[in-house]
């Protein structure tokens, strides 16, 4: 760890540098354009002083470094808030439709969308993080679950058909399937000879099942959340639209009560 003295050190020996260069002047913008000018005019004075100092300007190089990692990730964070406040005045509108996969009350004021793949482990994370607010917010929520398998996930894909057919025969089925599978993630490595078997625990009609997973209107439906889900600007998973408001990511749960709070205080919902 460099000590207050060495730091000091390096900076007073780049200012050093830099004015016996171009030499003291009262206005920053002329001394930077000396500065530039000498430099590009003579570099091989910079190669001399930086021969007879390696290591002061190692140093004072690895400095800068962290230095400009830090501005650069506050102006990230700066440019991040900005964005997300922006949505605030104009909110995404997913598209819901008359037989969506819902949890919670069709009139709650809150509308969480989830873009998922149950491959991912970090939505699992999600999904936690889902059922969380759901215990703190009750009925006031109701979530809307929708599809985002990536293409590196290979059985990605077929669970979120597997998901689409159990739904067509019972929604309470689907989301049993959808907590047995995110609890046991593990096991969806199986391919699926697993989700076959997590199926048949929960009581699904096989035989109708296997039909209706390669229906076109279930492909149809998850390339419908795919297209939606991009549109959003969403790529990676999980995904989710909080009233209008995009999280990309799994987010704590605190992310979420903040936003919730932002929207009470915007008067723009009433819970």
């Amino acid at each position: 760890m460099k000590t207050n003295s060495t730091l000091r050190r390096n900076k007073f020996w780049l200012l050093t540098m830099a004015l016996i260069l171009a030499g003291c002047q009262p206005n920053e913008n002329d001394f930077k354009k000396r500065v530039e000018k000498v430099i590009k005019e003579n570099p091989e004075i910079v190669l001399k002083v930086i021969k007879e100092r390696p290591l002061d300007f190692v140093s004072a190089f690895q400095d800068a470094v962290q230095v400009s990692r830090k501005e650069l990730t506050a102006q990230r964070e700066q440019a991040a808030k900005k964005e997300l406040m922006s949505f605030y005045s104009k909110p995404l509108t997913p598209q819901i439709r008359e037989d969506e996969s819902i949890r919670g009350s069709s009139n709650a004021p809150l509308t969480l969308v989830e873009y998922t793949d149950f491959e991912c482990p970090y939505c699992a994370r999600g999904a936690q993080t889902v059922t969380a607010l759901k215990a703190l917010y009750g009925d006031k929520l109701r979530v809307i679950y929708k599809h985002l398998p990536l293409s590196f996930h290979p059985n990605a894909f077929i669970a979120a058909q597997y998901f689409e057919g159990i739904r067509m025969q019972s929604k309470e089925l689907a989301f049993k399937f959808h907590d047995q599978l995110f609890k046991n993630q593990s096991q969806i490595k199986k391919g699926e000879k697993y989700l076959k078997e997590l199926s048949r625990s929960l009581g699904v009609n096989l035989n109708k099942l296997s039909r209706d997973i390669k229906a076109q209107k279930v492909v149809q439906r998850i390339k419908e959340d795919l297209k939606e889900a991009r549109k959003f600007g969403i790529e990676g998973t999980p995904g989710f639209v909080l009233n209008g408001i995009p999280i990309k990511g799994a987010y704590p749960l605190s992310h979420f009560k903040q936003i919730i709070s932002e929207l009470e205080n915007r008067s723009l919902v009433k819970l």
